[in-house]
């Protein structure tokens, strides 16, 4: 069987793309006084100058010059020019095959430069077989073959050879995975893994279709029946540690390629491949449902509490006429009492004259139930939703592996309590129970007259783990999101080890007393220089007075009268159709390249389906909806295409092409250079159907949709986009955007509104070398820091 080829035609062309611009022909194709020497060695114009372009040509893409050969005329005249000779010597080079064989082996001799013979094509096989255990992308693994070969002196063979010897590492890689994971897995263990593949019973559905089903509305029984999905991948009691043999992108596109299959295409794998592909899934699918789990209870919390705040707030509505008509009955109570004070008469007898003291009681009645703990804070009415988390809150922290920081030892101590009150059996929280977790607006409702209140106890842990959750306080074994701060570092001694190579990816000194004399030496001058111009009335666009500062906002560039000049350039574009608009821009870039299937990694065979796909994510209709406009496209033809080409990744590769080709455009230079950027949130509504999903955004409410953050670069080309969780500051993902970016933008400086600032980012900008430029609300408002020394 022939070997699938690993590169595509465009990444065919990458690797042996001959430079043609200045700067990458000066970068690569200077040429030294040696090879000068050499070169002048030649007799006729014609062979100094095919020595010279075989000589760049072995050194940079690393290829031989051979009739099939395209030498670009950039590359020509750039060579010619640095030896006085005539571009036109170029066409009468070559015309004996032997001359130029000739010249190739005295110049790999020059270079120092081996044959690549059998032995070398072994031992590139086992050295791409490193790098393919941690990758199957083919450019990656062409350019790590091309590497070896440079740093062995071996002289590049062509395309094909090490295409193949690619390969064939490709494939011994996999099979060593395989063969990993599998020497892990018992009989009794694969049997289990066959398991997930069979239907169950009374249901459509297979095992793992099940387990592998996402939780739709955030009430206990949903929770329940995702824990009892946790509690059936667990069932399977499979050595989950052996994923840690396999490296992490290869584990994961083991379990992403699995899961775009059926059960019956799982079914028909080769022992091996099947059993890695379903464990794989299963430790992937594992740590999802965690995930998962955890989100449910984050939002039934967040629920419960919004349930009762609101309820407050409709009970303070509520109550205004009373509370208004109290206060006019009070007002006459008063004038009585200081007319009898004045007259010297019987205050007893002047309130029942004026108001009764049968009134008057019931009004005390009524003003005590006003001030009653409900209606001052609106946790004291979660508990109407006691009996709602008790159904499934003892299996919650029974099936969770929670782990805690030093500063969350206290809650996880009561963690531990209530997982043994539910256990127990047992009603009242002991008296030795961790209290120190409970923050000033519980205790009140906590520590009641009779003792400790068990339902608010309970509540308030669970309310805290939700936060100690998400500050990262406690993990959860097991979780992908919500796991150990320690994951996300480096390893002490990889850390040691890029320290002293000086390979620490920051533009600051190593040294943290350095640093930050340094920067507060800076931060003393920066303050005095402020200082003198505010004394003088001097800062530009500011103004400080007793009262505080104000900063004159920023007017816009554009002027108002370029409207009707924009308006009318914009109308001057003719109507097309978006998808032939696709289609026209694919011939430019080539994007859709980078759609490549998930299993064979080659791009769409059907451009016109796979753009028919992204129009219906880009216009969120919908599979189901584009389907039913376009005519000729059925659903399972779409639905095949976005399940085997359109992922994350194959969308970030192509809006980098995207991103690329503007930014690479002479035209894109009336806008900036690429150098700064800006992001900002943008909402986008969803059906009504996702109303009850339990996510709530402090501006929008419940009503349905999705927050995607977007960077824009100063050209105008968003370069990254991310989909962000609900109620989220903009800040978290701000760093994302550029610093895992895909395209060329070399960004330097950044913008972004309040919600996209923090102090923390600030600190971690300069870090990283960038400069930020936030915008932010009522900046007088906030306090100065003082740093201590």
């Amino acid at each position: 069987m022939a070997l699938r080829s690993l590169l595509t035609t465009a990444e065919r062309g990458q690797v042996l793309e001959i430079p043609t611009g200045t700067e990458d022909l000066a970068a690569h194709y200077t040429l030294s006084e040696a090879d000068m020497s050499l070169i002048r060695q030649r007799r006729a114009d014609a062979n100094r100058l095919g020595f010279a372009i075989q000589l760049c040509l072995l050194r940079h893409p690393s290829i031989a010059l051979t009739d099939d050969t395209e030498v670009p005329t950039e590359m020509i005249d750039w060579v010619s020019a640095r030896l006085a000779i005539p571009a036109e010597a170029w066409d009468e080079y070559g015309t004996r095959g032997e001359t130029r064989q000739e010249h190739g082996r005295e110049i790999r001799a020059y270079l120092g430069l081996s044959a690549f013979g059998i032995a070398d094509f072994r031992q590139l096989v086992e050295h791409v077989g490193e790098v393919a255990a941690q990758t199957d992308k083919g450019i990656v693994l062409v350019e790590g073959a091309r590497d070896f070969l440079r740093s062995r002196k071996i002289a590049s063979p062509g395309i094909g050879i090490i295409e193949r010897a690619c390969a064939q590492a490709l494939t011994r890689a996999n099979r060593r995975i395989y063969a990993i994971l599998g020497d892990q897995l018992s009989v009794e263990h694969q049997g289990r893994l066959d398991g997930l593949l069979l239907r169950r019973a009374d249901s459509s559905l297979t095992q793992i279709g099940w387990l592998r089903q996402a939780p739709l509305r955030p009430n206990a029984r949903a929770m329940n029946e995702h824990i009892d999905r946790l509690t059936a991948w667990r069932a399977l009691c499979l050595p989950w540690d052996a994923g840690k043999l396999v490296h992490r992108n290869r584990l994961l596109k083991l379990a992403r390629e699995g899961a775009s299959m059926t059960a019956a295409d799982l079914a028909k794998f080769e022992p091996g491949r099947r059993y890695a592909t379903l464990f794989a899934m299963s430790v992937e699918s594992m740590a999802t449902v965690t995930d998962e789990i955890i989100d449910l209870h984050d939002r039934i919390i967040g629920r419960i509490i919004r349930t009762a705040r609101n309820k407050q707030n409709q009970n303070t509505l509520a109550s205004r006429a009373t509370v208004a008509a109290m206060m006019r009955l009070h007002s006459k109570l008063g004038d009585a009492l200081i007319t009898a004070k004045d007259n010297g008469e019987d205050p007893f007898a002047a309130i029942d004259t004026a108001i009764g003291w049968e009134t008057l009681a019931a009004s005390i009645t009524q003003a005590k139930e006003l001030t009653r703990p409900a209606n001052e804070d609106h946790l004291s009415l979660v508990s109407a939703h006691f009996t709602t988390i008790r159904r499934y809150t003892p299996a919650f922290l029974a099936v969770l592996d929670l782990q805690a920081a030093p500063a969350a030892q206290d809650l996880l101590a009561a963690i531990k309590v209530i997982r043994t009150m539910n256990t127990s059996g047992a009603r009242k929280v002991p008296d030795d129970a961790p209290t120190s977790f409970i923050r000033s607006r519980w205790k009140t409702l906590v520590f009641a007259e009779n003792g400790t209140d068990r339902g608010f106890y309970e509540f308030c842990a669970l309310a805290e783990l939700k936060n100690a959750l998400r500050s990262g306080d406690m993990w959860v074994t097991g979780s992908r999101q919500f796991r150990d701060f320690d994951d996300y570092l480096l390893a002490g001694s990889d850390y040691t080890a890029m320290k002293y190579a000086g390979g620490l990816p920051l533009v600051t000194a190593n040294g943290g007393e350095e640093y930050l004399k340094d920067r507060l030496a800076l931060l003393s001058e920066r303050l005095h220089q402020v200082n003198a111009l505010a004394s003088r009335d001097e800062l530009p666009g500011v103004l400080i007075t007793a009262n505080g500062v104000k900063i004159t906002p920023l007017e816009t560039i554009v002027p108002q009268h370029a409207q009707p000049l924009i308006d009318q350039a914009s109308a001057m574009f003719p109507r097309i159709r978006i998808t032939d608009l696709l289609m026209e821009v694919d011939g430019w870039t080539g994007f859709t390249r980078h759609f490549t299937n998930l299993k064979s990694g080659q791009p769409s065979k059907d451009k016109q389906l796979l753009l028919t796909a992204i129009l219906a994510d880009g216009i969120n209709l919908g599979l189901t909806k584009m389907s039913e406009s376009c005519t000729g496209v059925t659903y399972a033809q779409l639905d095949r295409q976005q399940a085997s080409h359109i992922r994350d990744e194959t969308y970030s590769a192509a809006l980098a092409e995207l991103v690329n080709a503007q930014h690479a455009h002479p035209f894109g230079t009336h806008w900036g250079d690429g150098t700064t950027s800006s992001s900002d949130g943008q909402r986008f509504r969803a059906g009504s159907h996702a109303e009850s999903t339990g996510h709530v955004n402090p501006k929008y409410g419940a009503e349905p949709g999705r927050m995607i953050y977007t960077h824009v670069s100063d050209k105008y080309s968003p370069f990254h986009s991310k989909l962000i969780n609900v109620g989220d500051r903009d800040a978290t993902y701000v760093l994302d955007g550029l610093l895992y970016h895909e395209s060329d933008l070399a960004i330097q400086e950044h913008y972004t509104d309040t919600a996209g600032f923090t102090d923390h980012l600030f600190a971690l900008m300069h870090l990283l070398g960038y400069r930020f430029a936030p915008r932010i609300r009522n900046i007088g408002d906030h306090p100065p820091l003082h740093v201590h020394q």
